[in-house]
């Protein structure tokens, strides 16, 4: 059974940091391009971060570049997304979702991830207080 569970969401005050766990099961994390993505009440959802399968290349979105970086731990099965500097404006639901897209993201690389994702979590609720 294909499983993607997000964790690690939580309080912060702005400048602090976060570091949130996507645990994934049922299928092999190297097959899959692994993205974060968040949604804060009554908007779009957002790409926030991607790591492709193709040579590994991580994607940001302006808004975070700089200040989250994603990363994986094939053996623990995991895709982390590591939050410093953090800001009111983080504040979202972070979903972590699979894409089988192998080759390199081209362009914007949300909307592609977008639009391939196929399978992801319940979320995690992370609050940025000012």
């Amino acid at each position: 059974q294909v499983q993607v569970v997000e964790s690690g969401g939580g309080w912060v005050q702005a400048g602090g940091s976060l570091r949130l766990s996507c645990t994934t099961s049922g299928f092999t994390l190297d097959d899959y391009a692994i993205g974060w993505f968040r949604q804060a009440p009554g908007m779009p959802r957002e790409g926030v971060a991607c790591i492709s399968v193709s040579d590994g290349r991580t994607y940001y979105s302006e808004s975070v570049k700089g200040r989250f970086t994603i990363s994986k731990d094939n053996a623990k099965n995991t895709v982390y997304l590591q939050m410093n500097n953090a800001k009111s404006e983080d504040t979202a639901d972070y979903y972590c979702a699979r894409d089988r897209r192998t080759r390199p993201y081209v362009g914007n690389w949300w909307t592609t991830f977008y639009y391939g994702m196929d399978k992801w979590g319940q979320g995690t609720l992370v609050t940025v207080s000012s």
